[in-house]
């Protein structure tokens, strides 16, 4: 069982991967509690087919350098919900529709936030 430093971890690189390739409305949700076996839900929403894809490439890719084992993928020929299982980290990489549809922030509403530290963009100042 990795440790929970290590799902901050994975998590931090999975949200930079995401933000790199433009997913927006980045939610990490502390699911430890209601499922002992996860620490984490990583939800971002993507705004096409190919911009879903994409973001979930990049965070496999990026998660996979960084020397995480994939457990499980799903999704990824549609690409409108892409999960990608990294045991204490479960990533849901959505198309808008989709994420509004299932809504898994209200499913898991009681969970806690665990925030997500992203660099800021200074470009436009």
């Amino acid at each position: 069982m990795q440790s929970r430093d290590t799902a901050v971890d994975m998590l931090q690189i999975a949200a930079r991967a995401a933000d790199a390739k433009g997913g927006e409305d980045l939610v990490a949700l502390n699911v430890s509690e209601p499922l002992p076996l996860v620490d984490i839900f990583l939800l971002v929403t993507g705004t096409s087919e190919r911009n879903v894809a994409a973001i979930a490439d990049e965070i496999e890719d990026k998660l996979i350098e960084a020397g995480h084992k994939r457990v499980r993928r799903e999704g990824r020929a549609e690409a409108r919900w892409v999960l990608l299982d990294f045991g204490d980290l479960i990533v849901h990489v959505f198309h808008s529709e989709e994420r509004v549809y299932y809504g898994l922030e209200r499913l898991w509403k009681d969970c806690p936030i665990v925030p997500i530290d992203l660099p800021v963009d200074t470009a436009g100042e």
